[in-house]
């Protein structure tokens, strides 16, 4: 029996549909999906099986223009995940077209190595007519020598199996590189904060979302084979503690309870959850904070 085994990066513009293909391919919500851009921090590895290969996906920040030491260093750990992958899917969206981002994203491209594959996937296709479609994915190889197209929508998961395929087929020979049965290499420490970051993300409207982050304090594994979980919330300033909680604390209680229910459907198993909000100003310059969302510290340097 021959095994395939490689790295796949998913890069593209925020809100391209990035994290959405990622759990359709992995077949579980791995990644933090939401209607706000920028959500996705860490290099998140989705594992995939198809026949006997294991396609392991990082799933890259989006790619933009950034302005802060935060946005810095995920624009660096994109790259970086595109640099060390054996194949690269740029998701482009098919309703937006070839924008500003797009081309810094082509010209970006040429910096990774002449001989990485590089696939194109038009994303959200059912959103576009089918003459518009083809002027985009024409214009997109005339800028880039793209191995392959492929049109898809990670959403409702058309094209999604053929392009797996092709992925299946063109990373390279050799052992797993995870058990079989697991579908994340990050700790459940840190899936369980991606989650309750995601409800704070579509509770909270204004810029808030990008000013906070969420770290799991204890992991207790509990006899009756529950499990209870304490996760502390960081804010900048005080007037944000009091919009997270909310009047007479329903915000963080609606919260808490739609992260629970989730998690215990993602586990299996009982949970109690524990949500602390505290303020933290300077934990945007903390190094510490990069590295448990699975980013360099030093690549926030302007």
């Amino acid at each position: 029996m021959t095994t395939r085994a490689g790295f796949v990066a998913l890069i593209g513009e925020p809100n391209a549909g990035k994290s959405t293909l990622l759990n359709r391919m992995v077949g579980a919500k791995v990644s933090i999906v939401t209607h706000k851009v920028q959500t996705t921090r860490a290099r998140i590895r989705g594992v995939a099986m198809e026949g006997e290969t294991q396609i392991v996906f990082v799933d890259t920040p989006g790619l933009f223009a950034p302005k802060r030491r935060l946005d810095r260093a995920m624009v660096a750990a994109a790259w970086s995940g595109a640099a060390d992958a054996d194949v690269v899917v740029l998701l482009v969206e098919a309703n937006r077209g070839i924008t500003e981002g797009v081309e810094r994203i082509l010209e970006g491209l040429n910096d990774i190595g002449e001989h990485r594959k590089v696939a194109l996937a038009v994303n959200k296709i059912d959103r576009v007519e089918a003459p518009k479609l083809l002027g985009l994915t024409s214009a997109l190889n005339e800028r880039y020598p793209f191995t392959e197209t492929f049109l898809i929508s990670a959403e409702k998961g058309h094209g999604v199996d053929t392009l797996r395929k092709w992925l299946a087929e063109e990373v390279p020979e050799g052992p797993w590189l995870y058990p079989e049965d697991q579908i994340a290499d990050l700790p459940l420490r840190m899936i369980a904060a991606e989650m309750t970051r995601e409800k704070l993300t579509l509770r909270l409207h204004q810029e808030l979302p990008y000013q906070l982050t969420v770290e799991t304090e204890k992991w207790e594994e509990r006899k009756d084979g529950s499990a209870r979980i304490d996760q502390i919330i960081y804010v900048i300033r005080d007037g944000h503690k009091g919009i997270l909680l909310g009047h007479k604390g329903e915000t963080i209680k609606a919260v808490s309870k739609a992260s629970r229910e989730e998690l215990e459907e993602f586990l299996g198993r009982r949970v109690h959850l524990f949500l602390q909000v505290k303020v933290r100003s300077g934990w945007l310059d903390e190094a510490e904070r990069y590295s448990e969302m699975g980013l360099n510290f030093k690549d926030g340097n302007a």
